[in-house]
């Protein structure tokens, strides 16, 4: 089906805008065709740099993927694009077709795109202003060849800047984002601000995790609480936000994460990986009896 067929009366992609050039009509038929195929779309942001985002994006998109669940995890964090090396796909590169730019394969159900794998070596940088980031984020989520999933997860740079703020834009029916954040006051109170952000343009907020929640000790497994406690709960209190979870510092992680092997997989029965199947478990509840 296309949008040509498609029997919706709502769907604002059906008509052309009155100021609306042929080719970005056309651009925007063929983004909302391919996010229609798509029944969750879901934003991990943060307030700020060095929380754990992207750990917490891909061990998110990993453990749904192993549940089952078609997933596809799209990062659009342009200047320091970290998926990649954490899925152990810095050497992957993305092939055309006539359905459009092919994903790169994680796994069987797990579909991966990332400005890295475009660039000619891992070490460029990526000198772009707010349209040139607008313009790949809009291909990234039109031209892909994403096909049917259940999740796509969206890995955005910390803060409210263009690539979020696009992100929201393009894409009409996200379901919302996931906030990661660290238990200290100076990481909660950037994560207010995105909550802010989010409650701007009407974008729900699914909820909110507690990275780096105290240290868990691999030799006896006693958790001490190295920066501070409880902030993150805290905030979601204050802020009205559901609290989904803490996820402690464990060594274990780093390692995956360097590696290229996520860590919902090497440890599957750990207690950590456990936590991040505890925290999305409630959004996956909270959007499947919406859909209903």
């Amino acid at each position: 089906m296309d949008c040509k067929s498609c029997k919706s009366t709502t769907c604002s992609a059906k008509n052309q805008q009155p100021d609306e050039k042929s080719e970005e009509f056309q651009a925007r038929q063929r983004l909302t065709h391919r996010m229609c195929g798509i029944k969750h779309k879901i934003l991990v942001l943060s307030g700020k740099g060095g929380v754990g985002k992207s750990t917490v994006a891909v061990n998110i998109a990993a453990s749904l993927a192993g549940q089952g669940y078609s997933v596809g995890l799209l990062d659009v964090d342009v200047h320091g694009p970290s998926v990649p090396t954490m899925l152990g796909l810095t050497r992957a590169g993305v092939t055309q077709s006539a359905e459009g730019i092919e994903p790169v394969m994680a796994g069987p159900n797990f579909k991966v795109i990332s400005v890295a794998f475009f660039l000619e070596h891992p070490e460029q940088a990526v000198i772009w202003r707010g349209p040139m980031k607008m313009a790949v984020i809009k291909q990234f989520l039109g031209d892909v060849n994403w096909g049917e999933l259940d999740y796509l997860i969206i890995d955005s740079p910390p803060g409210t800047g263009d690539e979020p703020l696009s992100v929201c834009q393009l894409i009409e029916n996200l379901d919302g984002c996931v906030m990661v954040t660290t238990p200290q006051e100076v990481a909660s109170a950037d994560v207010r601000r995105s909550i802010t952000f989010c409650n701007q343009l009407a974008v729900p907020v699914l909820g909110i995790v507690e990275n780096m929640s105290g240290f868990r000790c691999p030799k006896c497994g006693e958790v001490v609480n190295i920066f501070a406690e409880g902030g993150g709960r805290k905030m979601a209190e204050d802020m009205n936000v559901r609290f989904l979870g803490s996820v402690p510092i464990d060594p274990e992680i780093v390692k995956c994460g360097d590696s290229g092997k996520p860590y919902v997989y090497s440890f599957a029965e750990s207690a950590t990986a456990k936590t991040f199947e505890a925290i999305i478990a409630p959004v996956v509840e909270t959007l499947n009896n919406q859909q209903k």
